[in-house]
């Protein structure tokens, strides 16, 4: 095998399907049973509607690793796998500045201590491991345009530079969030945020369709969830619309994006008719 085969290495296939279960599980306790939380998380989380943003980037990551278990090119899982490992160390660091907000007797807690402590080092060595393969190189076709990659990076930057800014200084957004947020869930959705860094610096067509998959799952989670949660909300803080609006034009470009790469893959794969 070529040192550039793009080939995702079996460390990384396995690494991938050992994630998903912790994700689920936490999705279905989050998501379907968010009010329960100071008995089946490692913290009690309130309002719910926080569970469920937590709850939506699980599911959307248990999508992602699935992918990555079956996936045959690495370019297309680096970026996201580099923006789970930031997502994870994020969470590491916040238990840690936080120690005293969980619930030590309750077994979820030593569950959540022990994934956040590992997986960054363990998502990070499997893209450390798969770099050496990357393949570099790129058909015209799969090449994104360079202002769509502009853009697209400019999104992801935007995400990182809020995420950074909440996790750097929960009680500034404290006033401005439109529910009830603490220290402690403000460092958790800031790490949400930040795995908008994943645009950044995406090339291809196929890199940004799996990141489009994944942010459709997660984006459209985050908007159900504020239907459910539609009381939690308070519409004059100054984030409130601008988060609402934000995410609905994230979700409806992300189909328009996908759309447009279906339509491209078509055309390009349809054979010349012979007259």
């Amino acid at each position: 095998m070529n040192a550039s085969d793009d080939r995702v290495l079996r460390y990384t296939r396995v690494l991938s399907l050992c994630i998903v279960p912790f994700l689920l599980a936490g999705f279905v306790i989050l998501y379907l049973f968010p009010q329960h939380t100071a008995r089946l998380w490692a913290w009690p989380l309130r309002p719910t509607m926080t569970a469920m943003v937590l709850a939506s980037a699980y599911l959307g990551g248990a999508y992602f690793f699935v992918r990555a278990a079956l996936e045959r090119r690495w370019h297309v899982l680096a970026p996201g796998m580099l923006a789970v490992t930031l997502f994870a160390s994020l969470l590491g660091v916040a238990t840690v500045l936080h120690w005293d907000k969980f619930s030590h007797s309750n077994p979820a807690f030593w569950i959540w201590s022990a994934l956040y402590f590992a997986a960054p080092l363990l998502v990070l060595g499997g893209w450390l491991a798969n770099r050496r393969y990357a393949d570099n190189t790129s058909s015209a076709e799969d090449l994104l345009p360079r202002f769509m990659r502009a853009g697209i990076a400019a999104v992801g930057v935007l995400a990182l530079v809020q995420g950074a800014a909440m996790f750097l200084s929960p009680s500034t957004f404290s006033d401005w969030w439109p529910w009830a947020i603490t220290p402690l869930s403000c460092r958790t959705l800031a790490a949400v945020w930040c795995l908008g860094a994943a645009s950044i610096g995406i090339g291809r067509w196929s890199t940004l369709r799996r990141m489009l998959e994944v942010e459709l799952v997660m984006v459209g989670l985050i908007l159900l969830a504020a239907v459910r949660a539609h009381d939690q909300l308070d519409s004059s803080k100054p984030f409130a619309w601008p988060m609402l609006i934000g995410f609905s034009a994230l979700f409806f470009a992300s189909i328009v994006l996908l759309s447009r790469h279906v339509r491209l893959h078509t055309t390009v794969k349809r054979p010349t008719p012979i007259n």
